[in-house]
């Protein structure tokens, strides 16, 4: 009889190749069969093991990484053409990179002056829906799950949109107030990466506010988040935030006046 523990690996999912590291994990008839956060580490002698101390570091250095990684914007608008999707590529007010970005978190909250401009030239039709995909605090999740989530998302849409999706560099939350209002659309839908947690690198989450403008508070905003391959899946994610765009036209609102219907099932 093998009495061998059988293993369980841990995803990191950081990797921008697709290729996971992992560290293999034995089963252990605890809760840490359950998640990958640090419980029940137990010790070596006065110190936790060889092993836990390597998977800390790998997760740190992971979610370093995700945090200080540049947006490929050009892998996202391939992928949106093929889509039929058009792009625009915008940029905060961050001038001097990913160190800037962190120190100063209001000039991600707006437009530089060119795509401010870029947006005050066009001339299209108001959109219902306007997706906003900027890269928050993890390039790696949004390079990893923004297509697939707005595949699901207009899958699972009556109408699916058409408007021309905005690449945010350099971006936050509060940025897709401002391109909201410039395109006069009724509700935006923005995708941005989560801040890493040292066992999540690449969490992506989606945030929609109705009739968009600079000064909207996170209150006046409702927020899908952890959507990722060990969190919340595609299909999962893109049928709460429709019942919450449908919601959102009924109520004419956004954030605390809008509850999840998701939210209301009883636990089993």
């Amino acid at each position: 009889m093998n009495n061998t523990p059988k293993k369980s690996v841990i995803s990191t999912g950081a990797e921008r190749s697709g290729e996971t590291p992992a560290l293999a994990l034995p089963h252990t008839g605890t809760i840490r069969d359950y998640t990958p956060a640090r419980l029940s580490l137990g010790s070596t002698a006065e110190s936790i093991s060889t092993h836990e101390h390597l998977r800390f570091q790998l997760d740190h250095a992971l979610a370093r990484d995700a945090v200080h990684a540049e947006l490929d914007i050009a892998m996202l608008s391939r992928g949106l053409a093929e889509r039929n999707l058009q792009t625009l590529a915008l940029h905060s007010a961050v001038e001097h990179g990913r160190r800037e970005y962190l120190r100063r978190p209001d000039l991600g909250r707006k437009l530089d002056a060119p795509s401010r401009q870029l947006l005050q030239q066009l001339h299209q039709p108001p959109p219902d829906i306007l997706f906003v995909i900027a890269d928050g605090l993890s390039s790696l999740a949004v390079e990893r799950h923004a297509l697939p989530v707005i595949d699901a998302i207009n899958a699972t849409l009556a109408e699916p949109t058409t408007a021309p999706v905005c690449l945010v560099t350099q971006g936050r939350v509060a940025i897709g107030d401002e391109i909201g209002e410039l395109l006069s659309a009724k509700l935006v839908a923005l995708l941005i990466g989560e801040r890493p947690g040292l066992s999540s690198a690449d969490s992506l989450g989606v945030y929609l506010t109705w009739n968009p403008h600079p000064g909207r508070t996170d209150a006046e905003r409702n927020c899908i988040s952890n959507i990722r391959a060990e969190g919340l899946g595609y299909a999962e994610a893109a049928q709460r935030i429709v019942s919450l765009i449908q919601g959102a036209r009924t109520l004419q609102a956004t954030g605390v006046s809008l509850k999840d219907p998701s939210n209301n099932r009883v636990l089993p």
